[in-house]
């Protein structure tokens, strides 16, 4: 048995949920949602820096216009999803449990939809690696895996690291969600030339399409549209979360580990999602930037579940609506429900890295009371990393961050499959998300200390220059008199010998 067939094999890797929801959502043809009145646009909708606006209040927009510029080396620039007006640059709430505001744009629809000039290529293959990625990031591509890292930077990693395979992530390993899945269905021969476009950026070799065996329609139309295609295949994965995990998919991929603290380019892999590889086909072939994208509607309380284009900007409250809920939601999420956020309300937009939009259903989200750890395993034999949730919470519940560090809380993927096998129904995953902003807040103390303690620093050794460069200022004023005094003197001698003389 090789080494793939092994670690597939193992028992207790990752968790299958007996009910994964997707279906019927899955089944059904892709809807469009009508545009709304009006559009938030997020500045903030990518790792990084926040993008800047470039439009003021009262200005006319196009769709795909240009609206807020990326700053610094990651971030992404945001774009208009309508043509209309400027109404607002302001805070709306976002889309985090917390409930609290960020900056964005709003737009106001004049219902035309009318464009901006794009400029396509029509031989992508033309273009050098660079001005592929000048183009990518230029379209505001970011990855609509859910990481939503802006993908133009991870091209020019490619580039500069020498990335042998390119990974296209189809897994959709989440319960619930099945957009990937529709899109692979629908989309096929775009994703594949966008996987083309990816190879001549990155200069990889070989990519492989990898998707969870509960997706034969998609893995059917993903094999047929690169059949004649070079260097592409598609490869069948087992329906297991957290699959679509980018170091799980890999190691399974390819039988290589990213190390920890490392990048999967570290190993010579770069991973992108289906959805983003659809993107770049758009962006590079038409020239058209980012500025909707197909997300899934599911839940209990859904009333008409499906895959539905929504522009960005969108409030989740008019995705519902279209989709008629039948009752009110006991949770709403935006993404997965294992590593999804919860939502305070549907007063939030759409963001490039929503994938999905769940209305649960009291019963979906009742769980028992938490109960004490009977030393099982389970969370362990979980694990996708390897890790020991049970002895990390253990610390954790103690205050010792370090100890709970040492044993790799760093690694922790915040995948919930620890809390989701527990019988006892620990939260695992709340104790380790505590812990991690525990120590960014410690490590933000720590920078700030460090930082006053190097303003002190450059004040001591700042007044001591000045103290110096005044001693020695006046050392040279005292030496400038006393040679002055002397030169006088010595005038004074000079002349009254003269005067000697002449007498």
């Amino acid at each position: 048995m090789g080494f793939i067939d092994k670690l597939l094999a193992a028992p207790g890797w990752g968790i299958h949920p007996d009910d994964e929801h997707k279906r019927p959502a899955a089944d059904l043809a892709v809807r469009t949602l009508p545009l709304p009145a009006k559009l938030y646009v997020p500045l903030q909708q990518h790792i990084g820096a926040p993008a800047r606006p470039a439009v003021v209040v009262g200005q006319r927009v196009l769709r795909g216009q240009l609206i807020a510029e990326a700053q610094g080396k990651v971030s992404a620039p945001i774009h208009a999803p309508t043509s209309g007006v400027v109404a607002a640059i302001g805070e709306i709430a976002a889309p985090h449990p917390s409930g609290l505001a960020y900056p964005a744009i709003t737009i106001e629809s004049d219902g035309e939809d009318r464009p901006a000039e794009f400029t396509g290529c029509d031989d992508p293959f033309a273009l050098s690696p660079t001005e592929i990625a000048n183009r990518v990031a230029a379209a505001g591509i970011v990855g609509l895996g859910g990481a939503t890292f802006p993908a133009a930077v991870k091209l020019a990693l490619g580039q500069r690291t020498e990335v042998k395979t390119l990974i296209l992530n189809g897994g959709e390993c989440e319960p619930y969600l099945s957009c990937d899945d529709r899109l692979m269905r629908d989309c096929a021969a775009d994703i594949v030339d966008g996987v083309r476009i990816l190879l001549h950026a990155t200069g990889a070799s070989d990519a492989v399409i990898g998707i969870e065996e509960n997706k034969p329609e998609a893995i059917a139309a993903m094999r047929a549209a690169i059949a004649g295609v070079a260097g592409l295949s598609v490869r069948s994965l087992p329906a297991r979360y957290p699959m679509g995990s980018e170091k799980q998919l890999i190691k399974v991929l390819t039988g290589r580990e990213v190390p920890a603290d490392g990048l999967s380019s570290d190993c010579g892999v770069l991973v992108h999602n289906v959805g983003t590889a659809a993107a770049v086909h758009r962006a590079i072939r038409f020239g058209e930037p980012l500025v909707e994208r197909l997300l899934t509607v599911n839940g209990a309380a859904v009333g008409q579940p499906g895959n539905i284009r929504v522009r960005i900007g969108t409030l989740v409250e008019d995705v519902l609506a279209f989709c008629a809920l039948k009752s009110a939601p006991a949770r709403l999420v935006m993404g997965g429900p294992m590593m999804g956020t919860q939502l305070p309300h549907a007063r939030v937009p759409v963001i490039k890295g929503t994938s999905g939009i769940l209305a649960l259903a009291a019963a979906e989200v009742a769980r028992p009371d938490e109960g004490p750890c009977i030393r099982c395993g389970s969370c362990v034999k979980a694990c996708p990393m390897g890790l020991l949730p049970l002895e990390m919470a253990a610390h954790i519940r103690v205050g010792d961050l370090d100890g709970a560090t040492a044993l790799g809380l760093k690694d922790c993927i915040s995948c919930a499959c620890c809390a989701w096998t527990c019988p006892s129904a620990i939260r695992l995953v709340q104790y380790f998300a505590h812990a991690k902003g525990e120590l960014q807040t410690k490590q933000r103390a720590q920078l700030r200390s460090d930082a006053s303690r190097a303003l002190v620093k450059a004040r001591a050794e700042r007044l001591e220059r000045e103290a110096r460069e005044k001693a020695e200022a006046a050392a040279r004023r005292k030496a400038e008199r006393a040679a002055a005094k002397a030169a006088a003197a010595a005038a004074a001698a000079a002349a009254s010998e003269a005067a000697k003389e002449e007498v």
